[in-house]
């Protein structure tokens, strides 16, 4: 039998702005490449303090129970449900988009009476609605997607926070999208359980999913009376891998971690008011050299995410050929349309070290010749003069922020200065 060895492994060269994963700094990448050393070697257990105490900063909290999970952000989704979770206890999602309905069948498999508040894909929930079902069902844990990355909606949650806390329920919060590319306020909006996901704003490849728990939710592990359904994602033993105590659990990712570490620390040294300003600015550029070129957003106008932009496919526009084209004739990587939103809308990314102005100029430009190519009324420059406009009324409004994010207060966090206002120069 002849011995058929593949080629090297190789790939393409992409701009990744589809919904994930993003574009993964040089830097992160290097890291990953270090040696490789033991999951118990004293060094390891350095990078696993030092990341903790990063994913503090980032998440905004003090929580005690702060780390990474091993797996993706699915993984981090069914952490949070499973560890919360016993059978038979009452779990409400709001379900406006894939992320909250794959949130609700994790309930159902962990034995949760499910209660589903449900809207359509692109809307969000008001917390009056909330309120109303919180109070008619009394639910133990409410789950909701922070930044529906099927979608493009972003859900203000502080708000359905106080409401949980009010009614003795907890609040579980998906940030898998929003971490690192708009705010995230764990202890401010005294959220209980977070799980996010690293190939994402956190521009690192996908493999680690951030999580934290307040104390709220730790007593409400520590009290459970069955085991939890999930061996491998069972809180009560991670935590005592990530503790003081290292006690064995699973061999981590060595590297992968590394990459995360390294990760944190380009977020921290761009400061996260910095970053955030940075994110919102590229996607009002985005924004208005789309809307230039006569495309709709398929969320309403202070719904949108920044850094997940979602947007109809103009009419006599071919989905599937537009995305091949981009793909194969300019390297760039966009996504289509979930659910019935699929084959109706675009999913254009701007995360982490892909929100760029020179990755929304180049995109801009790109898309221009692929509708053009397809015979559709565009005019030649629209989308790239707009972007180019909107940049020159937003730019003084990019500040540096690293030296004020050197600061620390008295508990070891950033000083955060006042909040920026960006104008819409649209």
């Amino acid at each position: 039998m002849t011995t058929s060895i593949p080629s090297p492994v190789a790939p393409p060269r992409r701009l990744l702005m589809g919904p994930g994963p993003s574009d993964i700094d040089p830097r992160v990448l290097l890291a990953m490449a270090a040696h490789t050393v033991g999951h118990l070697d004293p060094y390891f257990l350095k990078i696993m303090d030092e990341t903790q105490s990063m994913l503090r900063q980032v998440f905004r909290t003090q929580n005690t129970l702060t780390l990474a999970i091993s797996g993706t952000g699915s993984a981090g989704m069914e952490a949070v449900v499973s560890n919360l979770i016993e059978p038979g206890d009452k779990m409400m999602v709001c379900v406006n988009g894939v992320f909250g309905g794959r949130m609700a069948d994790v309930a159902d498999r962990c034995g949760a009476n499910v209660i589903k508040l449900e809207r359509a894909f692109g809307e969000i929930f008001t917390s009056e609605e909330v309120e109303t079902a919180v109070k008619q069902h009394r639910p133990k844990l409410l789950g909701i997607v922070n930044a529906e990355t099927s979608t493009g909606a972003s859900q203000p949650v502080a708000e359905i926070s106080r409401i949980c806390h009010e009614n003795d329920s907890l609040i579980a919060v998906d940030c898998v999208t929003s971490l690192g590319g708009q705010p995230v306020e764990v202890d401010e909006w005294e959220l209980d359980a977070v799980y996010s996901g690293t190939q994402k704003c956190l521009s690192c490849p996908p493999g680690l999913s951030p999580v934290t728990f307040s104390e709220r939710a730790v007593a409400t592990i520590d009290a459970r009376r069955t085991k939890i359904q999930s061996w491998y994602l069972d809180m009560q033993m991670v935590k005592n891998y990530w503790g003081n105590n290292r006690a064995y659990h699973h061999t981590a990712p060595i590297n992968m971690n590394y990459g995360l570490h390294e990760a944190l620390r380009i977020v921290l040294e761009e400061g996260l008011e910095a970053r955030f300003a940075r994110h919102q600015r590229n996607h009002l550029a985005l924004k208005a050299g789309l809307k230039a070129m006569g495309l709709k957003y398929a969320v309403k106008e202070g719904q949108q995410l920044p850094m997940l932009n979602a947007v109809f496919i103009p009419e006599g526009a071919d989905d599937v050929a537009v995305r091949q084209q981009l793909l194969n004739e300019f390297g760039i990587e966009i996504g289509g349309g979930l659910g019935p939103l699929r084959g109706k809308t675009w999913r254009i990314g701007l995360m982490g070290a892909a929100s760029s102005p020179s990755n929304v100029l180049v995109f801009l430009a790109a898309l221009e010749k692929c509708l053009l190519d397809q015979g559709l009324a565009i005019v030649p420059g629209a989308g790239v003069g707009a972007a180019n406009t909107a940049y020159r009324a937003n730019w003084n409004f990019v500040s540096p922020y690293s030296a004020v994010n050197r600061k620390r207060d008295v508990c070891g966090q950033p000083i955060r200065p006042a909040a920026i206002t960006l104008k819409q120069g649209l």
